[in-house]
């Protein structure tokens, strides 16, 4: 006998990468060497101040017990810091910042925190496919709202406005862009923050990627005007410190939505291990050296990453920021599906089919730059040589 499952649990799949990385695996145990530039998972190291602040924390006997639910106070004093010196935004570290185990959890808690079932969300088009999923787990209805890419990718406000109804609780914006690495600007975020207060609806931005290969200086959407009074902005220590797996990330807010997404995840975990906050503070005074070198690495490979586009015939824009590089399929290649299938199983290289961050991906195909430059290059040979 089975016992039936939830309804959430039936209307949402298994995560794409979760089956095609099992694919790679099977690839890899039958001893095929499969070059993965599929997925965002940062293969450096953190600095060495953080794995020190690691390694001492941990040997600490008072290190090991439950913590509060909202972090040590060093780490959002720490988040505070980080805030003021790379966006020149003032936060108060007791009631406008919230430690997370990663952003995954900041969607979850939020979407869990604000959205009763019926309640709509708009999400972009093109999008972390965590934003839909998440929505339809608590039985929120998800609008798609269109971006132009005409005009680098850019919400369509008057669409969007059409969306709106009085059901319409929270609209979901993640620039730079994951996928089409479009950058983030101020008058995006303006405009952003003005429609928010238009149709009182809650704005979340999710801003893990603002310091890789970022063309201009770093901005965050609270620096706008008026952003805390209908905006939250989840940030992340994966991508920009090379701590994926550490799980630590943050949401910025004013205190009544930090109280209230509080209030759900101290009901969800025990607070996290103090070892990782103490390296985490650690690693959010690195130094602009510190990710000045880290972003010379990325942008060797991303010139490897547009070779390897080239020889696929795909086209792509100059100005994306951000660990990947978004490309667009050549008219001859039948879809981003038989690409990824044909690289895979016979050039063994894996990459990611845009359709699995929404429908108007079907035409494109997004890599990753979280490998050395020697295997992406190496990737480009497998295509344009005999493998």
């Amino acid at each position: 006998m089975i016992i039936p499952l939830a309804q959430r649990a039936q209307q949402t799949q298994e995560y794409y990468f979760s089956i095609k990385l099992a694919e790679v695996r099977k690839l890899t145990a039958a001893g095929h060497d499969v070059i993965n530039i599929g997925i965002g998972n940062p293969d450096m190291m953190p600095s060495d101040p953080t794995i020190q602040a690691l390694t001492h924390s941990v040997q600490l006997p008072s290190s090991h017990g439950y913590q509060s639910y909202k972090g040590t106070p060093a780490l959002r004093e720490a988040i505070a810091t980080f805030y003021n010196r790379t966006y020149g935004v003032s936060l108060e570290a007791e009631t406008e910042i919230l430690p997370l185990i990663g952003s995954k959890e900041g969607i979850t808690h939020i979407s869990l925190a604000f959205l009763n079932a019926g309640d709509e969300v708009l999400v972009p088009e093109l999008g972390y496919p965590a934003y839909r999923a998440v929505s339809q787990m608590v039985g929120a209805v998800v609008k798609e709202y269109p971006l132009l890419e005409e005009q680098g990718w850019q919400p369509d406000w008057e669409a969007m406005n059409s969306l709106v109804s009085d059901k319409t609780k929270i609209l979901w914006l993640n620039y730079p862009h994951m996928p089409t690495g479009a950058p983030a600007t101020r008058e995006l975020f303006e405009q952003a923050v003005k429609f928010a207060k238009a149709h009182r609806i809650l704005l979340c931005h999710d801003n893990p990627y603002s310091l890789i290969l970022n063309r201009r200086p770093p901005i965050s959407l609270l620096s706008v005007e008026g952003a805390k009074d209908v905006a939250i902005e989840m940030n992340s220590m994966s991508k920009s410190h090379n701590m994926a797996g550490w799980r630590l990330g943050w949401m910025a807010a004013a205190k009544p939505y930090i109280d209230a997404v509080l209030t759900i995840k101290s009901n969800v975990d025990s607070g996290m291990f103090k070892p990782l906050m103490d390296a985490a503070v650690a690693a959010l005074g690195n130094s602009d050296e510190w990710h000045s070198q880290r972003n010379a690495v990325y942008q060797d490979r991303l010139e490897a990453a547009k070779a390897f586009l080239t020889a696929l015939n795909c086209t792509y824009t100059n100005d994306q920021e951000g660990m990947f590089l978004w490309a667009k399929l050549p008219d001859e290649t039948e879809s981003a599906a038989e690409l990824v299938d044909y690289l895979l199983y016979t050039k063994h290289i894996f990459i990611a089919p845009g359709f699995i961050f929404g429908p108007k991906g079907s035409r494109y195909i997004r890599v990753s730059l979280c490998m050395p430059k020697e295997r992406i290059w190496e990737a480009v040979s497998r295509i344009t040589g005999s493998y």
